[in-house]
């Protein structure tokens, strides 16, 4: 299998300079799960960050509004489990599985940094 991850990081418009709206770097990002499709690619991840210069805080939802573009599997490109309820990952990743017609998978990690533990209530 080949096929590629983001993390959507929310980039520089190259006309104006200014970065982009995370409005438009989402929609971006549907743009390119589209043609990855097009072009063959096996399978799209999407990871999870909680700062502002990253449009994706949630792959689940992300891919899920990717699955009606694509019909290729799905992945997250990383949903990080030490900051959130593991119960409700698996409820949103097999929901994800549903709505994309078996085509979702997750990776998972502890993490790396600490930075966005506070937006969760830990220290």
């Amino acid at each position: 299998e080949i096929g590629l991850y983001t993390f959507a990081e929310v980039a520089l418009d190259l006309e104006t300079g200014s970065p982009l709206g995370s409005g438009q770097r989402f929609q971006d990002l549907l743009e390119e799960m589209a043609l990855a499709d097009q072009v063959g690619l096996d399978v799209f991840g999407v990871g999870e960050h909680h700062r502002p210069d990253f449009a994706v805080s949630s792959p689940a939802v992300a891919l899920a509004a990717g699955a009606a573009l694509t019909g290729e599997c799905l992945t997250s490109a990383v949903t990080i489990l030490s900051s959130d309820d593991p119960v409700r990952v698996f409820q949103d990743f097999a929901t994800l599985d549903l709505v994309s017609g078996g085509r979702a998978e997750i990776m998972a990690s502890r993490g790396s940094v600490i930075e966005s533990f506070p937006l969760f209530g830990y220290s």
